[in-house]
């Protein structure tokens, strides 16, 4: 009888990361200046430590993952990759279903495996002080456990409907000595900007980003960081594809025929998707699905263009799939697809056709959460739930023709502190909200012409 679980050993963590950029024949559109004129190394140094800001532009295939960081990732990893062996009965399907289970962590999702390179870095420049923000408290978890294993002080900006939502995620950065503060606040321009125009908003991912900017580069020694979208935190994400690869290949897997993960910022499929690229590349038969929500659906109908990663336009100009810097996602509880833009390294495979995309409104994601839960026993954050229906809608085709496919997708984080969700969703309160395309539109007349 196959394995429920196959586990790597402590001694399989991988020693490098991997880079797409190495294997892609289209290069990667650079990051701009606000005018159009491009940016340097020099640019960013106010925002990031030096070794991030060369991982960011390295085009080198591998980057050695530090001692320190591979001894910290043994806390968790390798992750388990789970045979969903009781969904696939209970969908009657032929599919081969896997999860790569990163709610395993100590923050209860994939973003450590970001959150302790990025805090290691900036210690090992004399950082002092962290700011970032966080939609639903995934990432802000991770970086308030990252910052206080290494010495850090850390700030985190909030999207308030999301810091309304889910108090316990808030608790819990408190808890590793985090300072928590509901975005938009008054402590920034940024966010003195936006509650002057709209005193009732209930933030977004761009607003959170333009204040913990703000207050990185007007603070002494203070440097921001991020939990998704730039290059060096997909670079870092790659680990659950690395070890994915050897776990299927103790399963019997010779190739993975659908990888599917849930996008908000991208850094959880791309970590899961990347290591696989090269192989679609040279003709292997896989299909990357990421699903994102169709209240904010950047992927499936977003232009590809520059546009910046905030809303006050403090980042860089960024060629990706976006809705616009200003366009304000309906308050779904998925907190963490709530974000106008893409990783532009993502971004750009999929506008290659390398890699697809779907959207789905929120309560057909609960549905097969619940589904998930019953059979696997294991509660599923909003946003990965919009993975887990993906998979389940691809099974059950493999059903109706009959076909044999294995089909793995990134179980990027648990739903223990999202409970309040689910109560909603329980009592039939769930709202699926329309797309406000109007808003779409107006917030992308404010892009620049480039």
């Amino acid at each position: 009888m196959a394995d429920n679980k196959i586990f790597l050993s402590e001694k399989d963590i991988p020693e490098k990361w991997y880079n797409v950029q190495a294997d892609l024949k289209v290069k990667l559109p650079p990051p701009l200046k606000g005018d159009g004129s491009p940016i340097g190394p020099g640019d960013l140094a106010p925002v990031f430590p030096m070794e991030l800001i060369m991982q960011e532009v390295s085009q080198e295939k591998w980057i050695a993952i530090p001692d320190e960081v591979r001894e910290a990732y043994k806390l968790w990893r390798p992750s388990p990759l789970h045979r969903a062996f009781n969904l696939e009965k209970e969908l009657k399907t032929p599919a081969r279903i896997y999860y790569k289970n990163e709610s395993v962590s100590p923050a209860g999702s994939h973003k450590l495996n970001t959150a302790i390179p990025q805090a290691y870095y900036n210690k090992k420049q004399g950082i002092k002080r962290l700011t970032t923000e966080t939609g639903a408290g995934q990432w802000g978890s991770a970086i308030s456990f990252a910052t206080q294993k290494f010495g850090l002080e850390c700030v985190v900006y909030m999207v308030k409907v999301s810091y309304e939502q889910k108090p316990y995620r808030r608790i819990l950065m408190q808890t590793w000595g985090a300072t928590i503060f509901p975005s938009p606040t008054t402590r920034t321009n940024a966010g003195r900007a936006v509650l002057k125009k709209d005193p009732k908003s209930l933030g977004s991912l761009g607003i959170a980003i333009s204040e913990a900017v703000e207050d990185a580069v007007t603070s002494k020694d203070t440097r921001y960081c991020l939990g998704s979208v730039l290059n060096h935190v997909c670079l870092h994400q790659t680990i659950i594809g690395l070890e994915t690869e050897k776990q299927l290949a103790l399963a019997g897997e010779k190739t993975p025929n659908v990888i599917i993960g849930c996008v908000g910022g991208g850094s959880n499929f791309s970590g899961m998707a990347f290591p696989f690229v090269p192989r679609k590349l040279k003709g292997e038969d896989i299909t990357f699905i990421g699903v994102e929500p169709t209240a904010c659906p950047t992927l499936t109908k977003g232009p590809y263009r520059y546009d910046f990663g905030d809303e006050a336009k403090m980042t860089p100009l960024m060629k990706m799939y976006t809705l616009g810097h200003s366009f304000m996602p309906s308050g779904i509880h998925a907190g963490g697809l709530r974000y106008h833009g893409d990783s532009p390294l993502l971004s750009l495979l999929v506008h290659e056709g390398i890699i697809g995309a779907k959207a789905y409104p929120q309560n057909p994601c609960f549905d097969a959460a619940v589904m998930f839960a019953k059979t696997e026993g294991i509660l599923p954050a909003p946003e990965t739930s919009h993975a887990i229906r993906a998979a389940i809608d691809e099974a059950i085709t493999c059903r109706e023709q009959k076909k044999e496919k294995s089909i793995v997708l990134c179980l990027s984080g648990h739903g223990h502190f999202d409970l309040a969700s689910y109560d909603a969703y329980l009592k039939g309160d769930l709202q699926d909200i329309a797309l406000d395309t109007r808003a779409i539109d107006e917030a992308l007349c404010e892009l620049p012409d480039l």
